[in-house]
């Protein structure tokens, strides 16, 4: 039937997300879903929104969680654009910010929709490979480029770039748009929301997906200068007038004044990524640096692709990529500590 097709679609390869197995009690560590529930206050903010007034429609500005937004990081409402999950945020900054002739740029070893947008939306791109560490050189982006965008911390990598090489690579592109896409900062990351007053060409875009435990929600934001806000509300509103629906705007606004939950969760996080690290240095792995939800690590000695398959059969999923530069790397999301003993004793047998 793809003679009914528009004619780009059949070059189109759609990204492939992280399998969601349908089987009980498996250890999931593949997807970097957050082992803990979201805030009771934003659940409660949710159950308190199914009534009658389902029937009408939601504020297409959600005034109220931008507003929630602008009070948590200190900055405008008009800096502050929403949409359903990072992934629509980044798609509109693709589609509204990146079409200017000159290749995108972004790192070899990075969120693999990147090209998928580039494809969607006819951009051109080059990917910048990272260093032997798996670190981005900011002094390889010196070229001329249509945009600049990378995760912060890099996915699938997990390693974080400071502020201070954020801001040379500003420094170095002041006439195109840098996006650093952050769904992972709040694992011990430093966000760069903090630099956009200073950088009219900064978007920093987040999800509520991660550190805020509502992946079930689709709920993302971007912060900049409200003239790169204006160009992403343009595209929402010439694609979708009313993105966000009335049980996301009160969970998402409810999740953000919920500072005391969110504080300790990401602790949790952090702690048992740091005892998962451990345990994976003592079973002889190379680990690389996160301050993400999830780890990269590889054992000189095995087979990523047969150490996957071995703790599948053990009940435990981890997420392999089949990308020359890194497959023999394993991702593992950080679970509960019963989940991350799991693992352990998991690639322990093996």
């Amino acid at each position: 039937m793809s003679k009914f097709w528009s004619p780009f679609v059949k070059n189109l390869v759609p990204y492939v997300p992280g399998e969601q197995p349908k089987l009980a009690k498996l250890v999931k560590l593949n997807t970097n879903e957050n082992p803990y529930g979201p805030s009771p206050k934003a659940i409660a903010a949710m159950q308190a929104e199914v009534n009658d007034s389902l029937r009408l429609y939601p504020d297409p500005n959600s005034d109220r969680l931008k507003q929630a937004v602008a009070d948590y990081y200190g900055v405008q409402t008009a800096q502050v654009f929403v949409g359903n999950g990072s992934d629509e945020v980044l798609a509109h900054a693709f589609h509204g910010l990146f079409q200017h002739g000159q290749p995108l740029l972004f790192p070899d070893i990075s969120y693999s929709f990147y090209p998928v947008y580039c494809r969607l939306y006819g951009i051109a791109n080059e990917q910048v490979p990272l260093d032997e560490q798996f670190q981005i050189r900011v002094e390889d982006y010196a070229r001329p480029n249509g945009g600049i965008i990378f995760p912060n911390p890099n996915a699938p990598t997990g390693c974080a770039l400071g502020l201070e090489a954020i801001e040379r690579l500003l420094k170095a592109n002041p006439d195109t748009v840098v996006l650093v896409d952050e769904a992972y900062v709040d694992f011990g990351g430093e966000t760069a929301i903090s630099l956009v007053d200073k950088y009219p060409n900064l978007l920093v875009s987040q999800t509520l997906s991660k550190s805020r435990s509502l992946a079930g929600l689709r709920v993302g934001i971007a912060v900049g200068h409200p003239d790169l806000i204006e160009a992403l509300e343009r595209i929402k509103n010439s694609f979708n007038s009313y993105p966000l629906d009335r049980i996301a705007i009160a969970g998402a606004a409810a999740a953000f004044e919920d500072k005391a939950y969110f504080e300790q969760t990401c602790k949790r996080v952090i702690d048992s990524r740091e005892a998962v690290v451990a345990g994976l240095e003592k079973l002889g792995f190379e680990v690389l640096p996160s301050t993400a939800n999830f780890v990269f690590a590889r054992h000189p000695g095995k087979d990523a692709a047969t150490l996957a398959a071995g703790l599948r059969e053990q009940g435990v999923i981890v997420r392999h990529f089949k990308q020359q530069r890194i497959a023999q790397f394993l991702r593992i999301t950080i679970g509960t500590p019963e989940q991350n003993q799991a693992l352990l004793d998991a690639l322990s047998s093996l």
